[in-house]
């Protein structure tokens, strides 16, 4: 099925809610209101106010995380990646076995500054194989698998270096759609809940998924829709212990046959600007060919590109 985006409006900042009521809060604000007849009460009323307000603590605030058991943790975890994967769309979303999408990318230097915007068209067969074709003729490929990888320019088809599938390799065990796909029932994964936050003015509940290689990722969820809002995935070299944080950016979800997809994507690595990908014309489950992903396939637009 078939999604054409057009102008997205700003994303509203939703109101959280009524707080929980507070029987002893509601009679000690009758009592405040009936003291204003008596100004020395009021003002003692009142002082009293401002030091509860500044030293309590809200009744109505979630568990802190620090105070839960293990088991209590991971419970917690698990039941908000539940709730997340059926706001994703549910058996539709973990049913998705391919996507096509087209629309602009930004393009960016060695310092993270904005370089400029490319036209791109993104292939994926799930869960390991890729095709991304560049500029308006799309005369540009690349191909890459979880093993090897081709690219497409002017001087004809050659191999990705192997540092180019070596990057690919570890964006694959660090995708949070894959994580929650295929390996949420690996051995050795650990679950723990990481507590409410505010980010980009949201408020948010964050997950901790540990893998058995103690690669680490945090996905901080919409504490409304339960929707992704961002997935950092921290990792240490195992000769340097040098630390390294892949940051992924969810936005303007929109509804494809059933799946919530973010049209906005971006993603940082270690604080530096890696892409950003704005989505215009998204098809999923197209049941697209594997032998699209192979070097035969730049062989054969090679051939076209020549006549």
């Amino acid at each position: 099925m078939r999604l054409v985006f057009g102008v997205l409006p700003s994303a509203a900042i939703e109101d959280s809610g009524p707080a929980g009521r507070n029987p002893s809060a509601s009679a000690f604000l009758r009592a405040l209101c009936a003291s204003a007849l008596n100004p020395s009460s009021f003002l003692a009323f009142a002082l009293l106010f401002a030091l509860l307000a500044t030293f309590s603590v809200p009744t109505a605030h979630a568990q802190a995380p620090e105070a839960m058991l293990p088991e209590q943790s991971a419970a917690k975890a698990k039941e908000l990646i539940h709730k997340s994967i059926t706001a994703l769309g549910g058996p539709a979303y973990l049913a998705v076995r391919d996507y096509t999408c087209t629309g602009r990318l930004a393009t960016f230097g060695s310092q993270g500054d904005l370089s400029g915007y490319t036209r791109f068209l993104d292939l994926w067969l799930l869960p390991d194989k890729n095709r991304t074709e560049y500029g308006k003729k799309q005369n540009v490929l690349d191909v890459v698998t979880a093993t090897e990888g081709w690219t497409l320019d002017r001087g004809g088809v050659s191999d990705l270096p192997v540092s180019r599938v070596e990057d690919f390799q570890r964006q694959l065990k660090e995708d949070m759609d894959i994580l929650l796909r295929n390996r949420l029932k690996e051995d050795g994964i650990v679950f723990r809940y990481g507590g409410r936050d505010l980010v980009d003015l949201k408020q948010v509940e964050w997950v901790e998924v540990v893998d058995r290689e103690r690669r680490t990722f945090r996905i901080a969820l919409d504490a409304s829709t339960h929707l992704p809002l961002r997935s950092l995935v921290t990792t240490r070299d195992p000769n340097t212990r040098e630390r390294t944080a892949s940051l992924t950016l969810y936005s303007n979800y929109q509804p494809i046959a059933g799946v919530q997809f973010p049209t906005q994507v971006a993603r940082e690595v270690n604080g530096r600007r890696v892409y950003q990908a704005f989505y215009t014309d998204c098809t999923l489950n197209a049941g697209l060919s594997p032998d699209l992903f192979t070097r035969a396939s730049l062989d054969q637009r090679w051939a076209q590109i020549k006549k």
